[in-house]
């Protein structure tokens, strides 16, 4: 057994303050893992709401001479998609970089950079690419409107873009940016 008789009653090591600390850090970790679970149910649900919500002929039936499972199918792909690459690019752009940016030394931040952007470009041409194909499956050139043609062409602009940014310009980047070093 351990002497604590060295230690004076206002010391920062006694054990009472071992043991308030340790349960301190139980109280984190059951907060962080009851946390975890809470942020999994509520991803579950809001994925099974957004499905009912954007899907309903799943449930329903679907338009004549198309399976309802493949038009709520398309539905669910193409917002999901379309909301994934939208809030990768709002992080990448107006959260992630600029904190980066404050407080990541220079060099840092350039390395991390060269490893990020082509997981963050690959996420979200893949991304569009299904939103894509999915705007086009349920919105057929033929008998679309002209806002549909409208937004087709938006997306395929965006997959064009995300695509020349993933297989033209990060490429070009990561190989420059080790020159550039002062």
């Amino acid at each position: 057994p351990i002497s604590y008789k060295h230690f004076s009653a206002s010391s920062s090591f006694t054990p009472f303050r071992r043991l308030q600390t340790l349960a301190r850090r139980a109280s984190r970790k059951k907060r962080r893992d009851i946390m975890g679970w809470a942020a999994r149910f509520l991803t579950a649900v809001s994925f099974l709401a957004a499905g009912v919500l954007f899907a309903p002929d799943a449930l329903f039936g679907g338009a004549p001479g198309r399976p309802a499972a493949g038009v709520a199918a398309a539905r669910l792909a193409h917002v999901l998609c379309f909301a994934t690459a939208w809030g990768a690019a709002l992080w990448v752009t107006f959260i992630g970089g600029i904190v980066m940016f404050k407080h990541l030394p220079r060099h840092q931040f350039g390395s991390l950079q060269g490893k990020m952007f082509p997981a963050y470009f690959m996420l979200i041409s893949v991304c569009s690419a299904i939103s894509v194909a999915a705007f086009a499956y349920l919105n057929p050139w033929k008998t679309a409107s002209t806002i549909e043609r409208y937004q087709l062409g938006f997306l395929l602009a965006a997959l064009g873009f995300d695509l020349s940014n993933l297989l033209v310009f990060t490429p070009m980047t990561i190989e420059v940016s080790p020159l550039r070093t002062h």
